[in-house]
């Protein structure tokens, strides 16, 4: 096991940005200062040698400008806040509307654009990197300040494991995850349709038009929604369906999901499998809720090596609470405060089957 600390790049402002890269089993795993960001993961192949299964650029600058969030931790709040706006304790907050009517990860300038504070260290079998991030009163439109950490980490058993913690110091909603897009076949190299998908989701959050939750949760069975037996992507995508988030979102998933189980304790929640090369991931997570996106907006993103990006040539499993809950009473509370903090993890298991 071991880690690097590299130099990766400049801010107009002359802050350096340091990139990680972290050793442990047959995992690669590099980690950005910027954004705290996934930049590749680098896992064996079948074929000899290894793959690069996160899409990503090349270099810094395509971080910088960075429209489809690869590979960014997201925050204060992921995901979508219908009308850019809520109520919380008798205040009103307006925020960034960079998603039609909607707020999107919390805005055009988020802790995904962010310069985090970085310290490496190795534990327990594994190698990490914590990412510390401060947020203003006010920030991005949010109340209350609020210091965030996230640490990412390998294991000796070929494992990533995710820990997204937040104090504030006023009531405030906190919704953390990271927007890795996944192609379990290697970055660039087609499309993830034929991916085979299992979701512990016995329901998922109607959306409207907008992909903003309606409120409502309903049954996966019968629908296009049910992926709880494995079942390529591509098996249900029907245009007669309105299974794809809406006009904005054509021919994909782009809902949240529900995961069984109690919220609070690492459960599972997803299993992907490459059908070709056989490569396995699993997902675990303590939230009440997982994002899957099929990358329907990906519009001819150039990525790494002279890849080409465009719509489903990756995938996301955005482990969280449900969008748009600052407006939903009957939503798991993402509320945090002076007296409650906030602590969620994840976990991502990598096998050649």
């Amino acid at each position: 096991m071991k880690v690097t600390k590299m130099p990766f790049g400049r801010l107009s402002d002359g802050k350096k940005v340091f990139l990680y890269t972290l050793k442990a089993g047959d995992l690669t795993l590099s980690l950005s200062s910027f954004g705290a960001t996934w930049t590749s993961l680098l896992v064996p192949s079948n074929k000899g040698g290894k793959l690069d299964v996160l899409l990503g650029f090349s270099g810094f600058e395509g971080y910088l400008h960075n429209g489809p969030y690869l590979g960014v931790t997201v925050g204060r709040f992921a995901n979508r806040i219908g009308g850019g706006s809520f109520s919380l304790n008798g205040h009103h907050y307006r925020l960034e509307k960079n998603d039609g009517e909607n707020t999107l990860h919390s805005g055009r300038r988020a802790f995904d654009k962010m310069l985090w504070k970085p310290e490496s260290y190795e534990e327990k079998g594994g190698v990490f990197v914590r990412f510390e991030l401060e947020s203003p009163d006010g920030d991005c439109g949010f109340p209350g300040k609020v210091k965030a950490a996230v640490t990412y980490g390998l294991t000796k058993a070929n494992e990533i494991i995710a820990i997204y913690e937040a104090k504030a110091d006023a009531p405030t909603p906190v919704n953390l995850t990271n927007h890795a897009y996944f192609n379990l076949a290697g970055e660039g190299n087609g499309n993830i349709l034929s991916h085979e998908v299992r979701l512990d989701s016995s329901s998922y959050l109607e959306i409207d038009e907008s992909l903003i939750p309606t409120g409502r949760l309903l049954p996966v069975i019968d629908s296009p929604f049910d992926f709880r037996q494995r079942k390529p992507i591509k098996q249900d995508l029907k245009s007669e369906y309105g299974g794809f988030g809406g006009p904005s979102s054509p021919e994909g998933y782009d809902h949240c999901f529900t995961v069984d189980g109690d919220p609070g304790k690492l459960r599972p929640c997803a299993e992907v499998v490459e059908p070709d090369g056989g490569l396995s991931m699993k997902v675990f997570t303590t939230q009440p809720a997982v994002q899957f996106y099929t990358g329907n907006m990906l519009t001819g993103i150039p990525g790494k090596a002279g890849s080409l990006y465009t719509k489903h040539s990756g995938f996301c499993l955005e482990t969280q609470h449900f969008p748009d809950s600052p407006n939903k009473e009957d939503f798991p509370s993402c509320i945090i405060g002076p007296h409650k903090n906030y602590c969620e993890k994840a976990l991502f298991a990598f096998e050649l089957v």
